[in-house]
């Protein structure tokens, strides 16, 4: 687990996710396991979902979270940079393409077809990943019933912090009224960070995109919803951006690889061209590298201490909860006529049975699918 990676290696992992990684962070994170527990065996099972817990615990874009946390790991604070950047550079590249021609010709492309076909996919991806994980997380008849109430409580609404928090928390007290002594307690504390940054070349519209999207990526937990959620409120309603930019920006963000908050490229594309969209790119992603440098050294410690290690399988187990509860509401959506129920039960049997088939063939065996049936 502790053996170094080089920098190319990470580079050529993340670039590759990057383009594929269609379907949000659970796939990202499904496809992030094939890669470095599968395929390349970086880290094992139980350590890949100490640093899943640790992603959910922190505001940000967990995918992109979880790849820098894999490469500061394997390759220290190089790795770290290399790894968050090369997952982020396609979908924010990609991204800002688009915004170009849509503010150029006022449309978007039309490619549903493909992406129609990608969904089915991604759900057998993310199923083939959730069973392993599930496997190694539940260890006890008290995690496993931790992780059916997580489940039901997610599918009914209930916020995930509130079940991420909750069942680390109710595992860490249980531990205590039922272990008689811990000495050791351990504990960590997040100190707020100042961020300053020189405005000297900034204008007036680029400073205000700037700490809007930083204020988004140093609070924002959950989901890209959560994330439109606040857009509409810091943009829209403030007149920055319309509200049909905004649901353009949303589509944008479905239909690239990649995390979901390179939708902020779209937008600060169409607020204020190319500055705008590299500031707030740079503004929505900078606190998850920073949350990421402080939260991985303690990874270990967490490990370590026997009350914090039941905190962290509880938490593991509610991650993976979660990416269940994703995976039911995706097919829910989904698979609703016979062609997106074909592809997704291909793209099963190419899963369950041909397991060294790297989610890349998956992926695009789902779009040219989608690309016929549709």
């Amino acid at each position: 687990m502790s053996e170094k990676v080089s920098l190319k290696e990470i580079a050529i992992v993340f670039t590759k996710l990057g383009f594929i990684g269609f379907g949000g962070p659970a796939a990202h994170i499904a496809m992030m396991r094939e890669e470095v527990v599968v395929q390349r065996k970086w880290m094992n099972e139980q350590h890949f979902l100490d640093l899943l817990g640790a992603t959910n615990l922190i505001p940000g874009p967990n995918s992109t979270e979880m790849a820098i946390h894999i490469g500061y790991d394997k390759a220290g604070w190089k790795g770290l940079i290399i790894a968050g950047l090369c997952f982020i550079l396609p979908a924010v590249s990609l991204t800002g393409v688009l915004a170009y021609f849509y503010k150029l010709y006022g449309q978007l492309p039309h490619i549903q077809p493909l992406i129609y076909g990608i969904k089915p996919a991604i759900i057998a991806i993310m199923l083939g990943a959730v069973f392993p994980l599930a496997k190694k997380s539940i260890t006890s008849s008290f995690l496993a019933f931790l992780g059916l109430i997580v489940l039901t409580a997610s599918l009914l609404g209930v916020n995930e912090i509130i079940l991420l928090f909750g069942a680390g928390i109710l595992a860490y007290a249980l531990f205590y009224i039922n272990i008689i002594r811990q000495n050791t307690l351990q504990s960590f504390i997040l100190l707020p960070l100042l961020l300053s940054i020189q405005s000297t070349f900034f204008n007036t519209t680029n400073r205000q995109l700037f700490w809007i999207f930083l204020k988004i990526g140093a609070i924002l937990y959950g989901s890209g919803y959560v994330l439109f959620a606040f857009l509409d409120t810091e943009l829209v309603q403030t007149g920055l951006l319309t509200r049909e930019q905004l649901m353009d920006a949303i589509a944008v963000g479905q239909f690239t690889p990649g995390p979901v908050f390179s939708s902020v490229t779209f937008i600060g594309y169409q607020i204020n061209d190319l500055s705008g969209a590299l500031l707030s790119t740079l503004a929505i992603f900078l606190p998850s590298f920073v949350l990421v440098a402080l939260i991985n050294p303690m990874m270990k410690k967490l490990r370590n201490s026997k009350g914090l290690s039941v905190f962290l399988d509880a938490v593991n187990v509610a991650s993976v909860a979660l990416i269940i509860a994703v995976c039911v509401l995706m097919t829910r959506d989904t698979l609703i006529s016979w062609q997106p129920l074909v592809i997704a039960l291909l793209s099963c049997i190419v899963v369950f049975k041909f397991k060294k088939v790297n989610s890349a063939f998956i992926v695009l065996g789902g779009a040219l699918l989608g690309y016929i049936l549709f």
